[in-house]
C-alpha cells in the first residue's frame, strides 16, 4: 500500500511524511537515552518483575518497526521533505510560526506528542522515567531528549507565560510534584490538527461558528482588511444600524482569513484558550459581540480575550461607544453606518433566491426592506419561513417571511411589556375616514423610513434616530389599542404593550432606568412599542415649586431626548390630548384622532361585535341600538359579550331583551343616567329584570 492511498491526497501524505521524519528523530534520541540506561536489570526471579521494564525489553520494543515510523538509520533531509509539502508548508512548521514557537519549543512539542502517535513511546517513556505508570514525557525527560541540562533556561519554556503552555499546545500536569517530574500532555485538538483533521475543536462546542466572507466585500470591509495587513489586529465596530458582524467577517475575508464568530451569550463559560488556539491553528480571526450583554458585569471577559489574542485578528462589536477602560490593549474603533434600503432589499432577495431556487418577488422584497436585520437574522428568518411554508404545503409568501422575522425576537422585552401577535386586520376596524388615512400614513412611514430617513437623509443630525412615533388620541374604547395592533400586523411585526406599572417608580431616577431598559430591549426586536395611557409618563412639564416638580420635569426631559434617538416604531395613546407636553407633540410624526363613533359606525360595530357565529332572535333591532345608545366601540363590545352570556344562560338566541339588559348594565358601569328617551319601549322590560 502506498503512502498516498493510505493517507489521502499527495499533499497530506507529504505533510505526514515530514511529521514522521521529525518523530523519527525523537525516536533516535530515545534510543540514545536507552543506551545510556542499560545494564541495570534485576534478577529473573525478582518478585517485582513486570512492574518495570528491563533494558532488554526496551531494545525489543525499539527493534519492532512500526509503519510508517521505521528506525532512523541516517538523518532525514528535513528541508527536502518540507519542500515537498505545498504552500503554506508542513503543518508543524506553520503551527510554529502562528504560535510564535522557538525551535526548541517545536522539539519539546514533538517529544510530548510522540505517545499519541506511536504507542511504543508509552513503554519507552515509562522505562526512561523509571516508572511504568508514567507513560508520557516529563519536563525533565523532554529536556534530556533535547540535549538540555535540567538547570538550563529551557525548563522555563514550560512556564505559564511561555507559548507552549499559554496558547494551550502542551498541558503541564501534576502541579503537586517537583517541576522536572511534571507530566506533559498534548491536547487532542493539536494531535488531530497535525494529523490533518480540520474539524472544530469539540471543546468549544456550540460557542463558535466558522464563517467565510463574501468574495467581493464592500468598501468598508476592504478598508479594514487592508488595515489588518498593515498590522492593526484589534478592531471595535460600533454598530449604528448596519451589520457589524458581517462587516467583520468580510474584512477578514479581504485579508485572506476565515472568521470564528463567538456566541456572546455563552458569557463567562467561554473556553477562551481553546477559542484563540483554534483561531491560530486555522489562521482565522475572532468576531465577538454584541458586547452589551457583558457590560458592565463581565468586562473581565473582554480583558481576558484581548490579552490572549496578541497577533490574532480580533473584532469586537456593539452599539455602544468603545471604552478604553474595557481593556489595556490598543483597540481601533470604527463606525458601521446603517445599510440603505437598496442594500437591505438585495440581502433579502439573495436569501429568498437561495431558499426557493427562483428569483424573489420584487414587491415582497420591497416590503421586507424595512426590517433592520443582520445577515444571520435574515438567513434564519428565511429558513423559518421555508419550514412554515413546507408545513402548509405552499410556496413561501410574505406572511411566512414575516412570521420568520417575528421568530427572531428575543424574550428580553417580554419581561417589560406584553407581547401581542396581531390577530385583527383592517376590515375589523370601524373608523372615520380621516382617522383611517392617518393610520395609512403611519404604515407608509414605517415601511419606507429606511429609504426616506436613511438613503435620502431626510432626518437631521444631532443624534436623532430613524424611528417613527405616533400619537393616538381619543376617549377610552374608541379603538386606539386595536388600531395599534392592526398597524403592527400591517408592517409584519408584533405589538409590545408597555406595562406602566413596571415603568413608573417613586424613587428618583428609577423611572428613567426602567424606560432605558425598555428602549434598549426594543432596539433588539422587530415590533411596535405601545405606551398605553402614555400621559402617565409623557405628561406636561410644570413650574418647579419643589423637589417633586424638579424630578418630574427631569423624567420628561429624559424622555424627550430618548424618543428622538429611538430607531423603532412607537405608538402613544392618551384619552386627553391636551395632557401631552407640547415638546412631545412636536416630535410626533403622526397624530390620529379617535372620535366617538356616529350612528352609522355604531351600527357596524354592533353587527361586527355580535359576529356571525352567534344565533340572533328575530326581534333583534341593531339599528335601534345604534341610533339610541351613544357608546364607544369598547362599550359596544362589552354589551355584546354580556348579551351573549345572558342568552347562553337562558338557552336561547340573543334577543333584544338581552341586548337592552346588557346596555343597561353598561350604563350603570359608566355612571350614566338611564333616560326614557334613549331606551323607549324597552325601558320597563329592562327595569323589571
Amino acid at each position: 500500500m502506498t503512502m498516498t492511498t493510505a493517507m489521502g491526497t499527495p499533499a497530506r501524505a507529504a505533510d505526514l511524511a515530514y511529521l514522521w521524519a521529525r518523530l523519527s528523530v525523537v525516536e533516535w534520541r530515545v534510543r540514545q537515552a536507552v543506551a545510556g540506561r542499560g545494564g541495570d536489570e534485576l534478577e529473573v526471579g525478582d518478585p517485582h518483575r513486570g512492574l518495570y521494564l528491563t533494558a532488554e525489553a526496551v531494545r525489543r520494543v525499539l527493534d519492532r518497526s512500526v509503519e510508517p515510523l521505521p528506525p532512523l538509520e541516517s538523518d532525514p533531509d528535513l528541508d527536502v521533505l518540507a519542500a515537498m509539502v505545498p504552500e503554506p508548508g508542513p503543518r508543524l512548521s506553520t503551527l510554529g510560526r502562528r504560535f510564535g514557537l522557538e525551535p526548541v519549543d517545536v522539539e519539546f512539542l514533538l517529544v510530548a506528542l510522540a505517545p499519541d502517535i506511536d504507542a511504543r513511546f508509552e513503554r519507552l517513556y515509562g522505562y526512561l522515567n523509571d516508572d511504568v505508570t508514567r507513560r508520557r514525557a516529563t519536563v525533565g525527560l523532554a529536556l534530556e531528549l533535547c540535549g538540555l541540562p535540567a538547570a538550563s533556561a529551557g525548563r522555563f519554556r514550560f512556564g505559564p507565560a511561555a507559548p507552549l503552555v499559554k496558547y494551550g499546545l502542551v498541558e503541564v500536569r501534576d502541579d503537586d510534584v517537583p517541576a522536572l517530574s511534571r507530566t506533559l500532555r498534548v491536547p487532542d485538538r493539536i494531535v488531530a490538527h497535525l494529523l490533518g483533521d480540520d474539524e472544530l475543536d469539540p471543546a468549544i462546542g456550540t460557542t463558535v461558528r466558522l464563517r467565510s466572507g463574501k468574495p467581493a466585500p464592500e468598501a468598508l470591509a476592504r478598508k479594514i482588511g487592508d488595515a489588518l495587513h498593515a498590522g492593526i489586529l484589534a478592531v471595535h465596530l460600533q454598530d449604528t444600524g448596519g451589520d457589524a458582524s458581517r462587516v467583520a467577517v468580510d474584512a477578514l475575508a479581504a485579508a485572506g482569513r476565515d472568521a470564528l464568530v463567538l456566541d456572546v451569550t455563552a458569557g463567562a463559560d467561554l473556553p477562551l484558550t481553546a477559542l484563540v488556539r483554534e483561531a491560530r491553528l486555522r489562521g482565522a480571526g475572532l468576531v465577538f459581540g454584541p458586547l452589551e450583554p457583558l457590560l458592565p458585569e463581565r468586562v473581565q471577559l473582554i480583558r481576558d480575550l484581548t490579552g490572549l489574542t496578541d497577533d490574532v485578528p480580533l473584532f469586537l462589536h456593539g452599539k455602544r461607544h468603545w471604552d478604553p477602560q474595557w481593556t489595556s490593549q490598543p483597540v481601533v474603533s470604527l463606525n458601521v453606518p446603517p445599510l440603505d434600503a437598496d442594500a437591505r432589499a438585495d440581502r433579502w432577495a439573495r436569501a429568498l433566491a437561495d431558499a426557493t431556487g427562483t428569483a424573489a418577488d420584487p414587491a415582497v422584497v420591497a416590503d421586507l426592506a424595512g426590517y433592520r436585520l443582520g445577515t444571520d437574522e435574515v438567513e434564519r428568518a428565511v429558513t423559518a419561513a421555508a419550514r412554515l411554508a413546507l408545513l402548509e404545503d405552499r410556496p413561501i409568501g410574505l406572511a411566512h417571511v414575516r412570521a420568520g422575522v417575528r421568530a427572531q425576537n428575543g424574550a428580553g422585552l417580554e419581561r417589560l411589556a406584553r407581547r401581542i401577535t396581531p390577530a385583527v386586520e383592517w376590515d375589523d376596524l370601524v373608523l372615520p375616514e380621516p382617522t383611517r388615512r392617518q393610520l395609512d400614513e403611519l404604515v407608509l412611514r414605517a415601511r419606507h423610513r429606511e429609504r426616506v430617513l436613511g438613503q435620502w437623509r431626510m432626518r437631521p443630525g444631532g443624534g436623532r434616530g430613524r424611528g417613527v412615533v405616533a400619537l393616538f388620541a381619543g376617549e377610552s374604547g374608541t379603538g386606539k389599542t386595536m388600531s395599534a395592533e392592526v398597524v403592527a400586523g400591517a408592517v409584519g411585526m408584533d405589538l409590545y404593550v408597555v406595562d406602566l406599572s413596571s415603568v413608573v417608580d417613586k424613587y428618583i431616577g428609577e423611572t428613567e432606568k426602567n424606560l432605558e431598559r425598555i428602549f434598549t430591549e426594543a432596539a433588539g426586536v422587530h415590533g411596535v412599542l405601545l405606551f398605553d395611557e402614555a400621559d402617565a409618563v409623557f405628561g406636561k412639564r410644570s413650574e418647579v415649586n419643589d423637589a417633586h416638580d424638579r424630578h418630574a420635569n427631569t423624567e420628561s426631559a429624559y424622555l424627550l431626548q430618548r424618543m428622538e434617538s429611538f430607531d423603532g416604531i412607537a405608538v402613544l395613546t392618551t384619552n386627553l390630548r391636551s395632557n401631552m407636553d407640547e415638546a412631545f407633540t412636536r416630535r410626533i410624526d403622526v397624530i390620529a384622532d379617535f372620535p366617538l363613533p356616529g350612528a352609522a359606525q355604531r351600527l357596524a360595530l354592533w353587527d361586527r361585535c355580535l359576529g356571525s357565529h352567534l344565533p340572533r332572535a328575530d326581534d333583534l333591532d341593531l339599528a335601534f341600538c345604534a341610533d339610541r345608545f351613544e357608546l364607544a366601540g369598547g362599550s359596544i363590545r362589552a354589551c355584546a359579550v354580556t348579551a351573549a352570556y345572558l342568552a347562553a344562560a337562558g338557552g336561547r338566541p340573543v334577543g333584544m331583551a338581552d341586548v337592552i339588559a346588557a346596555v343597561h348594565q353598561e350604563y350603570r358601569k359608566l355612571g350614566r343616567l338611564v333616560l326614557p328617551g334613549e331606551f323607549g319601549p324597552w325601558l320597563q322590560a329592562t327595569e323589571s329584570r
